[in-house]
């Protein structure tokens, strides 16, 4: 990670489709930006279809439940911090009715050992055609 003036971005994550780092330091806590499901040089989003005019089809949430998890964790390690190290979560989800058991169930996997504080809100879109996105913040050494 480039760090300039406690900005901070992976070279894992996926590229910001905005102006804004993947985090940003500030004394021993560590602020990402908003992280999705996207992986890192293509457009495909993972556990999306998506018809020609760019509408969701269908999509998987305990897909991309998965790949938002990983792309934090690649940050998080980028910046010299980790998983064990976040102390709040905050959730978007897209349809809280049909996706919370399911992310519910696979949160309690990634989170077993390590419980920060979180909280689960339902938005009616996100700026890409994703159905999840995760605002965190970590401890740094």
């Amino acid at each position: 990670m480039a760090n300039e003036n406690n900005i901070l971005n992976s070279s894992k994550a996926p590229e910001p489709v905005g102006l804004y780092p993947h985090a940003r330091r500030v004394g021993n806590l560590l602020f990402l930006s908003g992280v999705g499901p996207r992986e890192r040089g293509t457009k495909k989003i993972p556990g999306v279809e998506l018809d020609e005019a760019g509408n969701i089809t269908s999509y998987d949430i305990e897909t991309q439940c998965r790949s938002v998890f990983q792309n934090v964790r690649y940050i998080l390690e980028d910046a010299g911090s980790g998983w064990d190290k976040l102390v709040d979560v905050t959730v978007f989800l897209t349809n809280m009715k049909d996706d919370f058991a399911t992310y519910n169930r696979i949160y309690a996997e990634y989170f077993k050992d390590n419980q920060p504080c979180r909280t689960t809100v339902e938005i009616n879109k996100l700026p890409t055609p994703i159905a999840i996105e995760l605002k965190c913040i970590a401890t740094i050494d």
